[in-house]
């Protein structure tokens, strides 16, 4: 029970960083290429951990049996990361944020195949009505907004990343082994998420302009290797061994209040009483979700 609440703790934790990521994000489009972007939080949350792995014999020798079904998990991890760059150059964090609301059916879908678990006909009720919950929050209970939404090539793009991070909770389920170390994991899957954007900066000959970044945008990416990388890579990594990828998923319908909350504390962007509406549905449906299961 104690490990249960534990893991709903660290979970809720990665969310609010994971909502950061989004504010962060968008702050970075424009100039650097995604790619090089990726691959350099990647190589900052490795090297981070690399003496914390390295200094244990136990750690050591697991290095290599984690490393294939790291590989695969990195995968998803990296495309997701690579997609959200790429979309929020076409389209706005308020469709992004939308968009995001499908990930818990997607995974929930994903998570018959790969688990053999039912969905029962209310339970895409309740999806249904947690996409409502958070778009209140995402257009501050603008019917208009809501409705004047389009999709953009962008739009697109983020659909097809969402699929990514849905697989990459699928897999860091599926892939895990009891004999694995969690910390081992982690620093293999930013290992490999490392190794596929340098393989990806070389394919498509795509320079990397380190020296652009400026003061500011170093500490954006300080945030998004550290925060919105390491730490959110571990936490989702343990919570999804304890909880199962459905559970951690259903979270996700609170990462857009986690970012109206954030806007507001750090940006003093106001919360309407739509989005608190909103923020409230979404809460409720995430506590049905996580006691249904």
């Amino acid at each position: 029970m104690q490990k249960n609440t534990n893991a709903h703790l660290l979970i809720l934790f990665a969310t609010f960083l994971s909502g950061g990521s989004f504010i962060i994000t968008q702050k970075l489009t424009g100039g650097i290429s995604p790619y090089s972007i990726t691959l350099l939080r990647f190589t900052i949350s490795f090297l981070i951990l690399l003496p914390f792995v390295f200094m244990k014999k136990e750690y050591r020798k697991n290095l290599l049996s984690t490393f294939k079904r790291a590989m695969i998990i990195s995968f998803f991890y990296a495309a997701f990361f690579i997609g959200m760059f790429i979309a929020l150059e076409y389209t706005t964090a308020l469709n992004t944020g939308t968009i995001f609301t499908f990930v818990p059916l997607i995974t929930a879908i994903f998570s018959i195949f790969a688990f053999g678990q039912k969905i029962a006909l209310r339970k895409y009720f309740i999806y249904f009505i947690g996409i409502i919950g958070t778009s209140l929050v995402v257009f501050k209970g603008d019917i208009d907004m809501f409705f004047s939404l389009s999709l953009n090539k962008g739009d697109i793009i983020f659909f097809i990343s969402i699929i990514f991070i849905a697989l990459y909770s699928i897999s860091a389920k599926y892939f895990y082994r009891k004999d694995d170390n969690i910390l081992v994991l982690v620093f293999m899957t930013l290992v490999g998420g490392s190794i596929w954007m340098a393989m990806a900066i070389f394919i498509l000959n795509i320079p990397l302009e380190w020296d652009k970044i400026d003061g500011k945008q170093f500490l954006y990416i300080g945030y998004l290797s550290i925060a919105a990388t390491l730490i959110t890579a571990y936490l989702y990594q343990k919570t999804n061994i304890v909880l199962g990828p459905k559970k951690v998923m259903a979270y996700t319908y609170l990462t857009p209040a986690t970012i109206a909350l954030l806007s507001f504390i750090f940006e003093f962007k106001l919360i309407n009483i739509w989005m608190f509406i909103g923020i409230l549905i979404s809460s409720l449906i995430t506590i049905v979700l996580l006691k249904g299961e």
